[in-house]
This record gives structure tokens, C-alpha cells and sequence, in this order.
């Protein structure tokens, strides 16, 4: 018998896609401050990934974690857009690309 651990977050559907394999998945259902806790793991292992590989799929994983946290925080994404764009209205957004290089105070 070989036994791998992991205790890392994962997808609603990986413990049927194990068992389908004929392997068998050891869970926990997480309380919200464990949950959160993960939630934020998930977004910085996410991040690297995408970041290693550039990768779309790895920017949808990371959206997916960020709606996870969304849903936790009882913020609708209607309301995570409109304070986005709040943002977008007072500050900008990054279309521009500009890169700060200096600020001369006299």
C-alpha cells in the first residue's frame, strides 16, 4: 500500500476523478478560517504557476481561487467589478504600460 500526502486544496470533482481511478481520497471539509487560510496557499502556488509558464490555463485557476474568495468574503462579483472599476475610474488601469522609474521632489 502506498499512501501520498498532499493536505493541499483542491477542485469539488478530484476525489471522484481518484476514485474512478480505482485509488481511494482521504478529505476534510474545511472551516472557514482553514478554508480561507487555503484559499490563500492555493493563490500564491496559482501565481507561480502561472508565473513559471505564462499559461492561460494557470490565470483561469487563479480567477477560479479569487471567485472562491469572493464567495467566503459574501462579496458578489458584481460588486468586486463595480469596486474594480471604481479603481479603474479614480487611478487607472495598466493599458498605458508605464513603468514609475523616479519621483524628483524638490
Amino acid at each position: 500500500m502506498t499512501i501520498t500526502t498532499y493536505n493541499k486544496l483542491i477542485r469539488d470533482k478530484i476525489p471522484e476523478i481518484i476514485e474512478q481511478s480505482g485509488k481511494k481520497a482521504v478529505v476534510e471539509k474545511l472551516d472557514d478560517g482553514r478554508y480561507l487560510n487555503m484559499l490563500n496557499n492555493k493563490l500564491s502556488e496559482e501565481l507561480s504557476e502561472y508565473l513559471d509558464g505564462n499559461n492561460v490555463e494557470e490565470l483561469a485557476d487563479l480567477v477560479e481561487v479569487i471567485y472562491a474568495i469572493l464567495e467566503l468574503k459574501g462579496v458578489p462579483l458584481v460588486e468586486f467589478e463595480k469596486i474594480r472599476k471604481e479603481k479603474v475610474e479614480a487611478r487607472g488601469a495598466f493599458q498605458k504600460r508605464l513603468l514609475l522609474k523616479e519621483v524628483i521632489e524638490d
